[in-house]
């Protein structure tokens, strides 16, 4: 009884800690690779489970696609205290901090979703991350007109960015990361500023 008792006091933490190795190899992989390259098989050999528990903890690709996503959503990617005057600075800090598997887990959020954004399937996912986590927290925290186009101009410039380092390697923007800082700051100033409304 006693074995029976230990045995079924176990399951819980064993299948949280299952779910918890696939959640983690679905990161990587997905950190790496674009949704539509990343089978759940692939999930399975690097997490060391068979695939059926893949889909028994998960479902689907897209519902463990989700789940990624979600790691880390519930810390909010902008401090309550930021103002509007440091976002360029933070934003700057943010792509230089994104250093692939060790990276800041927002940054690397980020990049998951760039990495998946063509994806027909992850492409609403990644839209409705994308809005609700980051271009409206920012956009309340910008003051002045045009909150959400100015918002939505400086992550166009983020991701943009990303592409040149992580995809097509352009090294200034591999090598010494730090020097750049400066040139990052102005570029999101550039983006965030708010505009003159026309008089016509």
């Amino acid at each position: 009884m006693n074995d029976a008792l230990s045995c079924s006091t176990n399951r819980p933490k064993n299948a949280e800690v299952t779910s918890g190795l696939i959640l983690e190899a679905a990161r990587r992989r997905f950190l790496r690779e674009s949704y539509e390259s990343v089978g759940l098989r692939d999930i399975a050999r690097d997490a060391g489970v068979d695939v059926a528990l893949v889909s028994r903890y998960f479902g689907s690709k897209e519902s463990l696609f989700r789940e990624v996503l979600a790691i880390g959503s519930k810390d909010e990617i902008f401090p309550p205290d930021l103002a509007d005057r440091d976002i360029p600075a933070f934003l700057a800090r943010l792509f230089v901090e994104q250093q692939g598997e060790e990276g800041n887990e927002h940054a690397e959020r980020m990049l998951i979703m760039l990495r998946s954004a063509s994806s027909p399937t992850a492409s609403q996912i990644v839209r409705e991350t994308l809005k609700q986590d980051i271009l409206l927290p920012m956009a309340e925290r910008l003051d002045g007109k045009a909150p959400e186009v100015r918002a939505s101009l400086s992550m166009a410039v983020w991701m943009g960015l990303t592409v040149l380092r992580t995809v097509m390697s352009v090294r200034p923007l591999c090598d010494n990361a730090c020097d750049i800082v400066p040139y990052l700051e102005r570029l999101f100033e550039a983006a965030l500023l708010e505009g003159r409304a026309s008089d016509t």
